[in-house]
């Protein structure tokens, strides 16, 4: 059998990464507000961990703990200093005094304090997190220039922005409306890469035809795959914690934003994959993992972490054998069975309103 390819993938702009990366979303994040120094000293050694793993991506953003996480990753940053990793960040959430959080030069603002927070003088991919520009996307064009500007003077090296994605329920015409508003913003930014929640049981949508790997593809843009294992749901061993989306409405796909019958039935479509490939340690988390990672060689996937157990977990996954054009073949049937019986439901019995 074929070992999976774990070769650096080519980004976009120079950048190479290794294919799995992390995801600094849940730093700080903790049950016991108490306990929150744990916590943060528990991330610390999943990020190393991640490292010597083989991770050279880590993924954050200003809003993820109001700063928090770019501070606990600027910790490690300075523990790497002769070979410091690729370092991600967004913009796009946290609008502080200013009338919006991409009015005039509040990204300039903005990427200053994240350069502070993360002890590093430049940023490998700087991403605009929202397509909320203000009313008729009043403040589209001055993000655009100043995200130019710090690429231009190099601040930083690559632009990213947020890829589609509808929630469970989505109508045809939500679905529609998902992708006009992407491949509108698309052309205009001209992004290097995008960012996008994505795992296999995601709801499908469709950029001129193409997916959205093909999409890229054509247009040479690069892709990171944030949720690849859905917080849990596709592992088997769902969160009780899962980290929303910055300013989201709904909870994302996994055990939040669905009723407990469907979860339920998302574990029995599961099975089917247990009694394929065997109920071994790892087995749900590999083909959740390398169904994404094998749908192209420009994509790299990041992950999300409460231990260090998790990490070896989803990167030992990358030491197996690739999977087979036919073990895909069975693993997209059953994900594609699980996305139409979710997307059967009701949207109303699907979203939950995220109170604040």
């Amino acid at each position: 059998m074929t070992a999976f390819d774990s070769t650096k993938r080519h980004l976009g702009q120079g950048l190479f990464a290794h294919p799995l990366g992390v995801n600094c979303g849940a730093i700080g994040v903790s049950e016991d507000p108490h306990q929150a120094g744990m916590s943060d000293g528990r991330f610390l050694d999943g990020l190393r961990r991640a490292v010597e793993l083989g991770a050279n991506l880590l993924d954050t953003a200003d809003c993820y703990g109001t700063g928090h996480a770019e501070r606990m990753l600027g910790r490690l940053l300075r523990e790497h200093r002769g070979q410091r990793p690729l370092i991600s960040s967004k913009v796009g959430r946290i609008r502080g005094s200013a009338p919006h959080a991409y009015a005039d030069r509040h990204i300039h603002h903005q990427f200053q304090q994240t350069l502070e927070n993360l002890y590093t003088e430049e940023l490998d991919l700087y991403t605009l997190d929202s397509w909320d520009f203000g009313p008729q996307d009043r403040y589209l064009g001055s993000a655009i220039e100043q995200m130019c500007t710090l690429r231009d003077v190099g601040a930083v090296r690559a632009i990213g922005m947020r890829g589609p994605y509808v929630p469970y329920g989505a109508t045809p015409a939500e679905r529609d409306a998902c992708a006009a508003r992407f491949l509108h913003l698309f052309r205009i930014i001209r992004p290097d890469i995008v960012w996008t929640r994505f795992n296999a049981i995601t709801p499908v949508i469709t950029l001129e035809g193409e997916d959205l790997f093909a999409f890229t593809a054509r247009h040479g843009a690069g892709v990171i795959l944030a949720a690849p294992l859905a917080h849990g749901l596709l592992t088997g061993r769902v969160s009780r914690n899962p980290m929303l989306p910055p300013g989201s409405a709904v909870r994302p796909t996994g055990m939040a934003s669905l009723t407990p019958e469907r979860v339920a039935r998302v574990t029995a479509g599961l099975q089917s994959l247990r009694v394929h490939f065997g109920n071994g340690p790892g087995t749900l988390t590999r083909l959740a993992l390398l169904s994404c990672l094998q749908r192209a060689d420009h994509c790299a996937a990041v992950v999300g972490f409460t231990s260090k157990a998790q990490l070896e977990e989803s990167f030992g996954c990358l030491s197996t054998p690739a999977l087979t054009a036919s073990e895909l073949e069975v693993v997209d049937r059953t994900y594609a069975q699980i996305r139409a019986d979710l997307e059967q439901q009701p949207r109303r019995q699907l979203l939950q309103p995220v109170r604040t």
